[in-house]
């Protein structure tokens, strides 16, 4: 693993300082929001991500669109995203922009101006990116609607987008209120990564975030969804050329002992062309064209997903039945050990690929640090390595239970 060095302000920021990639002159600055669309209230859906967007609005020091000027204007790249559990704003550039880049983030964190007059006109953008990713697009609504009915009680009912009458209805007072309550130091990770010395990155760090104040007391998360009683079945009618189908199964939280396993039964499944799924429903059976296997891991109890998008004519039912039937031969034990190593090997591969750059570094511990804990990071490659076929057989008979499952057809009205 990546060796690291790590401080913390007195108003409780984290910081962490990885030094790899010497020589090259390029870091990584990174700030983890520890917020996402978990911690919106049912009626107030989505504001995480409306607040990702006006986070690049006006401050009392920075016109809107200024931040982005500034980078630009140093050679460097911004970007963000909000998931489930948190929310993501990174900086790259050459490390001798490490100060302007801690202060533009110091800047957002603590002198954010939220404007009525900035916040409508970009509500508008928010409509018009849900209606082009979700309500349009049979592939998106789908994903949405299984989050909508797999997770009745939980915030995970929604994925961060949020629901449409929620968007059209926030006050620039609950934008507020929201950033108040999360954008503080004490809920943040900042993280640089690259070509840096240490010393550096927490200096710095100190001068422009130690003098920010927390505010308020941050609500903890009490939700937690009922055990599923019984198996979920949707049928969707919307405007598409094919039918889409989508299985989900209720896994637990990311730090659990059966995640790397859950993983390499997602990668068995659906990664690459010698993939189960691409080996029978894609060139033997001919009955997909696309398709996605993989572990949704959260702080809370989320879901192992799989989304088929059928062949012009072939029906989801027909596509459901051999996918069931692909999951029976992995619960009675029909793995071969070859096909374990090669699945081990190449998690490995991607798994030194996932921190072969400052980027890729910040981006992978940030997701665990942001969530809560590193441990499952730190001991993922062992943990895979070390599984065996029969552990694969238990969690393929344990987590792949119909009555543990959600299935949504999506096909044309």
């Amino acid at each position: 693993m990546i060796h690291y060095e790590k401080t913390i302000l007195k108003n409780k920021l984290e910081v962490y300082s990885f030094a790899v990639n010497k020589n090259s002159k390029v870091i990584s600055v990174d700030i983890f929001y520890k917020v996402g669309s978990r911690n919106e209230t049912m009626g107030k859906s989505g504001i995480a991500h409306m607040l990702e967007h006006l986070n690049f609005k006006s401050t009392k020091n920075l016109k809107a669109g200024e931040f982005d000027e500034i980078v630009k204007g140093f050679g460097g790249v911004d970007n963000a995203s909000t998931g489930f559990d948190y929310t993501h704003y990174y900086i790259k550039c050459a490390q001798q922009h490490l100060d302007k880049a801690l202060g533009l983030f110091a800047e957002l964190m603590s002198h954010l101006s939220l404007k009525d007059e900035e916040f409508q006109p970009e509500r508008k953008v928010v409509l018009e990116e849900r209606r082009w990713r979700t309500d349009n697009n049979p592939l998106g609504y789908l994903y949405f609607r299984l989050f909508n009915h797999a997770f009745i009680h939980h915030p995970y009912h929604w994925t961060p987008i949020g629901f449409l009458k929620d968007i059209e209805n926030w006050s620039i007072e609950d934008i507020k209120d929201f950033h108040q309550t999360f954008y503080q130091p004490k809920n943040a990770i900042l993280i640089v990564s690259g070509d840096i010395e240490s010393e550096e990155v927490f200096e710095c760090a100190r001068k422009h975030f130690e003098k920010i104040k927390n505010r308020k007391s941050i609500p903890k998360i009490h939700t937690k969804e009922p055990k599923q009683d019984g198996a979920k079945r949707v049928e969707l009618k919307k405007n598409s050329d094919t039918e889409l189908l989508a299985l989900a199964f209720k896994i637990p939280n990311y730090k659990h002992k059966d995640i790397p396993a859950l993983n390499v039964l997602a990668e068995l499944l659906g990664n690459g062309k010698s993939s189960l799924i691409s080996e029978i429903l894609v060139d033997k059976l001919n009955l997909i064209n696309d398709y996605y296997s993989f572990v949704n891991d959260s702080i809370d109890e989320n879901l192992f997903i799989f989304i088929c998008n059928c062949n012009p004519q072939i029906k989801a039912e027909m596509v459901e039945k051999e996918l069931l039937k692909i999951l029976t031969s992995l619960k009675q034990g029909k793995i071969s050990n070859k096909a374990l190593q090669k699945v081990k090997n190449n998690i490995k591969s991607d798994f030194i690929f996932s921190l072969n750059t400052a980027s890729a570094v910040s981006n992978t511990y940030g997701s665990f640090l942001a969530r809560g804990d590193l441990k499952p990071l730190l001991n993922y490659e062992k943990d895979t390595q070390n599984l065996q076929i029969k552990d694969l057989i238990r969690c393929a008979n344990e987590y792949f239970v119909k009555e543990n499952s959600t299935t949504i057809i999506l096909r044309k009205d």
